[in-house]
C-alpha cells in the first residue's frame, strides 16, 4: 500500500488517529520513534523554524526544500499545509499542488481563511482536474470556528454549508480548527460527506472520545513546535545566565541516540 492509500485508510479506521505536526527532519524522526502513524506540516511551525512569519510569508521554494528534507526521513505518510494555496488563481494553486504530489506527499491542507467559499471551491475543483487519476488526500480547512464571530450556531451553520460545498468540490476531509465541542462535531460529521478532523485546543476531550462524534483525525497544529521551543528557551536562559542548563536536564536522545536515529 503506497503512502496516499495508507493515509486515506487512516481516515477510515475505527479510531481517530493523531497527525503529528513536524517541521524538520529531527522532529519527524522523533515523531516516528514515538509511534506517529502520519506526519503533517503546520504552516506556522514550518515558517518559524526557517525564520519566517506565518501567513504565506515562507517562500514557496523554501517550502519545497523543507518538504524534500522531510520526505527523505519520512517512513509514514506526510501531508503538507499550503495555507490558502499561495495564491488566488486556481490554476496556479493546482500547479503548486502537483509539484507536491510529484515529490511524494500523501495529502495537502488548504484553508479558506473565511474568504468567500466559492474561492476554495474553485481551487479544489481545479486541483482535482489537474490531478486526474492521481490520488492525493485533499483536506479543506474551514475557519468558521477559528476566525468566525457571532453565536456558535452561526459558526456551525457556516461550517456546515462550507463543508458540504468543499466535499462536493473534491475534498476528502474537512478541517475545523478551533472547534472543541463534540456535540457540534457530531452534527457536522453526520451532515458533511468527508472525514472530519480537528486541531487540539485546550478543552478538547481526549482522543478516545473523538470517534463517537465522527472525528477521524486530530492534528497538533503549532502545539508541538511551541512545546519544543519553550523547553529550548528555558534551557538557553540557563546556559546564558549560568553557563549550564537547568537542574535535572538530561538530553534524550543523547549523542549516540541521535546518531542511531539518523542512520
Amino acid at each position: 500500500m503506497n503512502a496516499v492509500a495508507r493515509f486515506h485508510a487512516l481516515h477510515q479506521g475505527p479510531e481517530a488517529f493523531v497527525l503529528v505536526n513536524v517541521w524538520d527532519g529531527a522532529s519527524a524522526l522523533l515523531a516516528q520513534q514515538a509511534g506517529a502513524q502520519a506526519l503533517g506540516t503546520s504552516s506556522a511551525s514550518l515558517a518559524w523554524s526557517l525564520g519566517w512569519p506565518d501567513g504565506q510569508q515562507l517562500p514557496w521554494a523554501e517550502l519545497l526544500a523543507a518538504v524534500r528534507r522531510l520526505l527523505r526521513v519520512a517512513r509514514v505518510p506526510l501531508s503538507v499545509d499550503i495555507e490558502a494555496g499561495y495564491g488566488s488563481e486556481p490554476e496556479a494553486v493546482a500547479a503548486r499542488v502537483l509539484e507536491l504530489a510529484e515529490l511524494g506527499v500523501a495529502g495537502i491542507n488548504i484553508e479558506d481563511g473565511l474568504a468567500p467559499a466559492d474561492q476554495l471551491v474553485a481551487k479544489l475543483r481545479t486541483i482535482r482536474q489537474r490531478l486526474g487519476e492521481r490520488p492525493l488526500f485533499l483536506n479543506a480547512r474551514c475557519d468558521s470556528f477559528l476566525l468566525g464571530e457571532g453565536e456558535p450556531t452561526a459558526r456551525e451553520g457556516l461550517a456546515l454549508a462550507r463543508g458540504q460545498a468543499y466535499a462536493a468540490a473534491g475534498a476528502d476531509g474537512v478541517f475545523l480548527p478551533g472547534l472543541a465541542d463534540l456535540a457540534t462535531a457530531g452534527r457536522l460529521a453526520s451532515a458533511v460527506p468527508a472525514a472530519l478532523n480537528l486541531m487540539w485546543v485546550p478543552g478538547l476531550p481526549p482522543r478516545q472520545a473523538l470517534p463517537a462524534a465522527g472525528v477521524h483525525r486530530l492534528s497538533l497544529g503549532p502545539a508541538s513546535f511551541l512545546g519544543a521551543y519553550s523547553a529550548l528557551a528555558d534551557q538557553l536562559r540557563g546556559w546564558c545566565a549560568q553557563g549550564q542548563p537547568p537542574e535535572g536536564w538530561q538530553p534524550r536522545p543523547d549523542y549516540a541516540g541521535w546518531q542511531a536515529l539518523c542512520a
